[in-house]
């Protein structure tokens, strides 16, 4: 049944894309806005995070958007709010869908399945527990039914009157010759009632933002950038529908130390032109405990060498990788005339052996 809300707002305008605009264009802008406008991140923008949610419930289900384009077409009387149409002998019967669905589905008409909507939220991790990964927690922000009115939007006490025609169904049934059928009520078009005093925590909307914790495994290796979908964690369905998603995205900090490159983090070590020339053993440091990296003589400067397994632990999908380390040789600013002296007999000796 379509809520009065629909006549009264247009979710297309209010997600910023057209009517014909495609479900990916429609979930993009939802994403963007729902970003923009996060009470976590934005706060005194809980309002109009709101109302951004409430038109991506709609416009980004296929089958509520397509209730939603019809009855928006039909207007508010086709839909059981308005009086008897000129030429429907039904009243205020919902459209031609509705009757048939009516006259051969039983005497009341149940709300549709639907699924919770998918939820967004970011997680900051150091470099470190993005290598080896971690088990933590994530706040959830969801739209759900306000706890001060139930979801009926009334203050509590007597701010919601229930409608005295349906007793608080929303539904009534109207005989038609040899059908009895189920329409929106007339009196409080399928409301149930009718709010007198709105809710001084929800303004009227039945709805409140609430954040709770949720408990997620991040993977070993996992990457800045990337987004976790974690199936069934999202916003509760209505009508007995199933859950939505939490989609967690992932941002890493940088490391002084450490870098990646796929599966293998890379670092630095910095040696003397004399430790280049003859060889030595420097200690390296690892994401755990340090490890002897020989340099053979006469490494160049910028050479990449190997440590097997110091990388991103394995997976099901990758193998466990290295940590590659790039030589880099510093040179003495400043020589004494004796190492001067030094330097230049060994040059000497340098070119007659290129020479030679």
């Amino acid at each position: 049944m379509a809520e009065r809300e629909w006549f009264d707002t247009d979710y297309y305008k209010v997600l910023g894309v057209t009517s014909t605009a495609t479900a990916a264009e429609i979930t993009k802008a939802y994403r963007k806005l729902a970003k923009q406008h996060h009470p976590d991140t934005n706060p005194g923008s809980e309002a109009r995070f709101k109302e951004i949610t409430a038109a991506n419930d709609v416009v980004g289900d296929p089958d509520k958007r397509k209730e939603y384009d019809e009855v928006r077409r039909l207007g508010p009387a086709a839909a059981g709010f308005g009086g008897q149409q000129q030429g429907n002998p039904f009243g205020t019967q919902g459209n031609a869908n509705d009757i048939f669905s009516n006259l051969f589905g039983g005497s009341q008409r149940r709300p549709r399945a639907q699924r919770g909507s998918d939820v967004e939220t970011a997680l900051h991790l150091n470099f470190r527990d993005a290598v080896f990964g971690l088990e933590t927690t994530v706040p959830l922000p969801t739209n759900e039914n306000c706890r001060a009115c139930g979801g009926r939007g009334g203050a509590p006490g007597g701010g919601f009157v229930t409608c005295p025609t349906c007793h608080g169904q929303g539904m009534v049934n109207a005989d038609q010759g040899l059908f009895s059928m189920s329409q929106a009520c007339p009196t409080c078009h399928g409301r149930g009632g009718r709010v007198v005093t709105p809710c001084a925590s929800c303004q009227g909307t039945g709805r409140e933002m609430s954040s709770r914790r949720i408990k997620v495994r991040i993977p070993s290796g996992v990457e800045d950038g990337q987004r976790i979908k974690l199936t069934g964690k999202g916003e509760p369905g209505r009508g007995g529908g199933p859950a939505g998603d939490l989609l967690v995205d992932i941002h890493v900090a940088s490391d002084p130390h450490f870098a990646r490159r796929g599966q293998h983090l890379t670092t630095k070590v910095s040696v003397s032109a004399t430790q280049a020339m003859l060889g030595t053993t420097v200690e390296i440091p690892t994401m755990d405990e340090p490890v002897n990296l020989k340099i053979p003589s006469g490494t160049q400067p910028g050479t990449t060498m190997r440590v097997r397994g110091r990388g991103i632990p394995a997976s099901k999908k990758n193998a466990h990788g290295d940590l590659l380390v790039t030589v880099n040789v510093t040179l003495p600013k400043k020589l004494t005339k004796e190492q001067r002296t030094l330097v230049e007999k060994l040059a000497s000796t340098l070119k007659e052996t290129v020479e030679s």
